[in-house]
């Protein structure tokens, strides 16, 4: 049985602007907080709410260097999330049908 909450902690990640705008920061690498601020310019606890957002959801992992955080994409969130999209996009014709419907 799939963990579905840790499922929509993923989809949640990528349902706000900002957040793929910050993802789309550091697809070209890992990125100091204060650095994202001044792309962004939006507030630090604007920031601080989106951050959290995509760290829970696996696909971000942060390293904290002195009062900054470093963002960088986490390779296993990343391949988690392409995986977790495939699974459950995927027509599966060999499933059994449950209907219980009268048509």
């Amino acid at each position: 049985m799939r963990d579905h909450g840790a499922d929509a902690k993923v989809f949640k990640a990528f349902c706000d602007v900002n957040r793929l705008q910050i993802l789309e920061l550091l697809r070209s690498g890992e990125k100091c907080s204060c650095v994202l601020l001044e792309d962004l310019n939006i507030s630090q606890s604007t920031l601080s709410y989106h951050m959290k957002i995509l760290c829970d959801s696996g696909i971000v992992e942060g390293r904290v260097e002195g009062k900054w955080t470093h963002y960088g994409i986490s390779e296993a969130g990343s391949r988690y999330a392409k995986e977790l999209l495939q699974c459950l996009t995927e027509v599966n014709t060999s499933a059994e049908m449950n209907c219980t419907c009268q048509g």
